[in-house]
């Protein structure tokens, strides 16, 4: 059956109030191009279809086939991020390097997702992951001075997009919006200890089921607690995850506990997810491998590995990348309510 919509966007009423929103994306989008521009960056357009759609357990594609003209097929996926593609570019000798790339998540829907949205991804060779952060603050700041506006606002909170971020390390965001130590319940290696972390969730009145895993408990905090305290009155760095919850991020030197790698916050949105990129191609594979074990373990389904991008990361250099949500920025930069007002052609369905 067609799937029905109480206010379809190509009417021309609808069109005509989201019109105003979709301008601003242009105007963002042009003004976005000339900062990489200008910084010496290359833009990239990478293939949507790909051998592996990504490896986060808790991320899930859209599966298609490729056919040949005997009638073969051999799965394909559309990717949930450009990221694998953009790192092959890397070790194929590319330096600065940045992609507005459309990609697919299934199972998301709400104000904040929807099934095919715009990433902007970018990546500097031999460059720290702190100098991304600096990046995600210029890029922030030029989305709300090319908008025309002020102050990003979403439901009841503010935040100033000229003010510098507050840098926050995840350690110390549990502490301060939990009461929960989150370092107690980690390893010298890295390895996580669930009951741990389930006994101080518990303490504090979060839910915690009996098959919960500590990565279970984990995401409970940071949701029903952390995330709604970051990015307030200014934008919100959260850094230093652990290197459990960084699948694609190298550790922090003098600390394998934690891995380089930070969310950008404005409002409670989560904009941006960076890291000072892995280049042990075994270890990665090893994550990998556990990412898709727990995928398999919740949901009964695991992705395939993409063998080209693990071969390539053996000969990548040092580099540090980021994922911004673009939709998301346009979306609190024009003042949106959801981010399928600021699509020119947003998917059908409810």
């Amino acid at each position: 059956m067609p799937l029905a919509s109480a206010s379809p966007w190509w009417r021309p009423e609808s069109h005509a109030d989201r019109r105003p929103f979709l301008l601003v994306r242009n105007r963002i989008k042009a003004a976005f191009r000339a900062w990489f521009e200008g910084q010496d960056f290359i833009e990239v357009e990478t293939a949507a279809l790909q051998v592996s759609p990504g490896n986060e357990a808790h991320l899930h594609a859209f599966e298609t086939a490729a056919v040949t003209l005997s009638g073969e097929a051999a799965p394909l996926y559309l990717h949930t991020s450009p990221e694998f593609s953009c790192k092959k570019l890397l070790a194929a000798g590319e330096r600065r390097i940045f992609d507005f790339g459309k990609v697919w998540r299934n199972r998301e829907r709400g104000a904040l997702h929807h099934p095919e949205f715009t990433m902007l991804e970018w990546y500097r060779v031999d460059a720290p992951y702190q100098t991304l952060m600096d990046d995600c603050a210029a890029l922030m700041a030029l989305a709300a001075e090319t908008a025309g506006t002020r102050e990003f606002r979403f439901r009841s909170k503010i935040c100033d997009p000229f003010a510098a971020p507050e840098q926050v390390t995840v350690a110390e965001a549990f502490a301060r919006h939990a009461g929960v130590d989150l370092l107690a319940s980690i390893g010298a290696d890295g390895s996580t200890d669930r009951d741990a972390l389930a006994a101080s969730a518990t303490a504090v009145g979060i839910r915690v089921a009996g098959d919960d895993s500590w990565a279970d408990v984990f995401s409970r905090v940071i949701v029903e607690k952390v995330e709604p305290n970051l990015g307030v009155g200014r934008a919100t760095i959260l850094c230093e995850y652990p290197v459990a919850e960084a699948a694609l991020a190298r550790p922090k030197p003098g600390d394998p506990r934690v891995a380089e790698r930070f969310e950008l916050y404005a409002c409670g949105v989560e904009l941006a997810n960076a890291f000072g990129e892995l280049t042990d191609a075994a270890e990665q594979r090893r994550r990998f491998e556990a990412e898709m074990n727990e995928k398999a373990r919740v949901y009964g389904e695991r992705y395939p590995l993409d063998e080209d991008f693990l071969a390539a990361l053996a000969i990548m250099p040092n580099a540090s990348g980021s994922a911004l949500g673009f939709d998301r920025l346009v979306m609190l930069a024009a003042g949106a309510s959801r981010v399928d007002q600021v699509m020119w052609t947003p998917v059908a369905g409810g």
